[in-house]
């Protein structure tokens, strides 16, 4: 309870902010700081009797969101007054600044960069923490809602759309005014958000006693992975408030949208002290990356606090494992492997049901809202499809990858030449050197920066020569990307795209979670995003150019793959050097020749 109060104290803060503060810079970091300091300020008693109080008189005007309001504030509390524990003019600024998720004039507010070098929304993060604590409560949905439930199970198309499921070992506000700030974003009055200002939507008060809605908190059962779903009759509040009702909303703009990419990355004004989040692409959907992956993180963290027995582990504490080493000593539970762990908790069959019961139960609360007003049961449910089949395969199903800008990438020089789209091979190389497999975000980092002075510097290139160079510590960093020709295997460069497994791997191999990245996550994506060809064909550095790459272990793997081209032979190959069949002779391009 204590830390439930801790966290029902933040977000009092974030509501009622000081203006005017001195801000520290946009690191989860600093909002773990902000946690910690709360939680030596705050009388345990006190903070365990009378925070959720608290909460609820800083959300007198919080019925803008009537899902998290109805699912985590509805509760028949004390409208005791709790003060919060005093916290640093700093702290206070930061506070405000990260309040509500939102994009403005192409910068993304309300997010902070993690030790692991991946950007993450705070708002959706805290969602899920306040529901977790809370349990993993499901909520019965109404049977007279303002749709009919169709006699039969619905149809799902395309619901079979899964990624592995494995487990590693507010769409925000939107406005185009260039004098908006993220501090005016957090500032910004609790009675509008994203969709307010999207459609004009107003939202009454949710009344927490009302007889339509039941709250219980039996376990979530799991919906049945068969292609025909049937009529919700839960949701789980976690999944709800994190993820599902977003993910519905923004596909209730239309077709349009489910075309439109989710996970637009973006680049810090600098990562050391960063205080501007630029999106890459500020026309994509809403739904970025950094969203998402505050979303996914409040619901992964969310799920473990509702599972945990009290006393539950303070938040600070928590965060900085999470954020750092891993949960409880645990290194595959930690954000480097939020989408693993992420399509394991959300199979497509259950966050299909989730998405469509979000909608239903917003209909059900909000009979006016503009987008969902007149909509049939089919209508939601296949909304709630085409959004989690996108979600799935678009954003958990791909590796997540770093932009240049993260790592520090210096200019390219020259004029970079575009490939011609789609391309046929998939070249697999070792960095050799550095030898040793990097595990962070901060070492791995260094080593693309390391490279790249060596290619322009030493080798002459214009640039890092891989198309994507692939760390140990679950993040792709992109090089040359999808779109220009790279300096990676001499001949070649224009027909394929290189990629590079961080480390020497002439005796041992690579990281699972890396190789995974290789042969299933980065081909797959390329496929669907229609730059890699469905049929193309896999093939290590030394079946073209007379070398070790990739390394005899990671080679000798490579003959097992899918996609792996076994009729060109390797040149390092002596036994067979007379009888090997080489590649057809071709007319080589200027930049094939680097």
């Amino acid at each position: 309870m204590v830390v439930q109060g801790i966290l029902w104290i933040l977000y009092g803060l974030l509501l009622q902010p000081e203006p005017g503060t001195a801000t520290l810079p946009l690191l989860m970091d600093s909002v773990i700081q902000a946690l910690a300091e709360l939680e030596q300020k705050a009388p345990a008693t006190e903070a365990g009797h009378t925070a959720s109080a608290w909460l609820l008189s800083a959300q007198d005007s919080c019925a803008h969101n009537p899902l998290h309001h109805f699912l985590l504030e509805g509760q028949n509390l004390k409208t005791t007054k709790l003060d919060p524990p005093s916290l640093s003019p700093e702290l206070q600024g930061l506070i405000v600044e990260v309040a509500r998720h939102g994009v403005w004039d192409g910068k993304e507010c309300g997010v902070v960069l993690a030790s692991d070098g991946s950007t993450v929304a705070v708002e959706p993060l805290l969602a899920g923490l306040e529901a977790g604590l809370q349990g993993n409560r499901v909520v019965n949905l109404p049977l007279d809602s303002t749709a009919t439930p169709p006699d039969a199970g619905v149809t799902f198309p395309d619901i079979g759309a899964t990624v592995p499921d494995e487990r590693a070992t507010s769409p925000g506000l939107r406005d185009t005014s260039s004098d908006v700030t993220c501090a005016d974003v957090g500032a910004v009055s609790p009675n509008v958000i994203a969709t307010d200002l999207d459609v004009g939507a107003t939202f009454p008060d949710v009344r927490p006693g009302s007889p339509h809605v039941q709250v219980t908190s039996p376990d979530v059962q799991a919906s049945s992975a068969d292609t025909k779903a049937n009529f919700p009759t839960t949701v789980d509040s976690l999944l709800v408030v994190t993820l599902a009702r977003d993910l519905g909303l923004n596909f209730l703009q239309g077709p349009q949208t489910w075309s439109h990419s989710l996970g637009t990355e973006g680049c810090w004004d600098q990562l050391s002290v960063p205080r501007t989040f630029t999106l890459l692409d500020p026309e994509a959907s809403i739904l970025t990356t950094a969203f998402l992956n505050g979303a996914l993180d409040g619901a992964l963290l969310g799920d473990y606090l509702s599972r945990s027995p009290e006393p539950r582990p303070p938040l600070s504490r928590l965060l900085s494992q999470y954020y750092g080493a891993g949960v409880a000593g645990d290194p595959g539970f930690r954000s480097n492997f939020r989408r693993q762990n992420g399509a394991a908790l959300t199979p497509t069959p259950i966050l299909t049901q989730q998405v469509w019961g979000a909608l239903i139960l917003l209909q059900r609360l909000e009979p006016a809202h503009p987008q969902l007003q007149g909509m049939s049961q089919e209508q939601l449910a296949q909304v709630a499809t085409h959004a989690t089949k996108e979600f799935t395969e678009a954003f958990l199903g791909c590796p997540a990858i770093h932009p240049r800008c993260r790592w520090g990438a210096a200019p390219y020089r020259g004029r970079p030449t575009p490939l011609q789209l789609p391309l046929g091979f998939l070249y697999v190389h070792h960095t050799y050197v550095p030898a040793s497999p990097c595990t962070d975000f901060e070492r791995c980092a260094a080593d693309m920066r390391s490279m790249q002075r060596f290619h322009q510097h030493t080798r002459g290139w214009d640039d890092i020569g891989y198309s994507f160079v692939v760390g140990s510590d679950g993040y792709v960093y992109e090089g040359r990307g999808w779109h220009w020709v790279g300096a990676h295997t001499l001949g070649h460069n224009s027909r394929g795209f290189g990629v590079a497994l961080i480390g020497n791997y002439t005796a041992e191999l690579p990281a699972e979670t890396a190789l995974r990245a290789v042969r299933d996550e980065l081909p797959r994506c390329a496929v669907r995003a229609g730059v890699l060809r469905p049929g193309y064909a896999l093939l290590g550095h030394r079946q073209l150019v007379r070398t070790d790459c990739p390394g005899d272990a990671l080679f000798d793997l490579l003959r097992t793959w899918p996609h792996f081209d076994k009729n060109v032979k390797p040149r390092t190959d002596r036994r067979s050097r007379r009888s090997r069949r080489r590649p057809p002779p071709t007319i080589l391009l200027a930049t094939d020749l680097q």
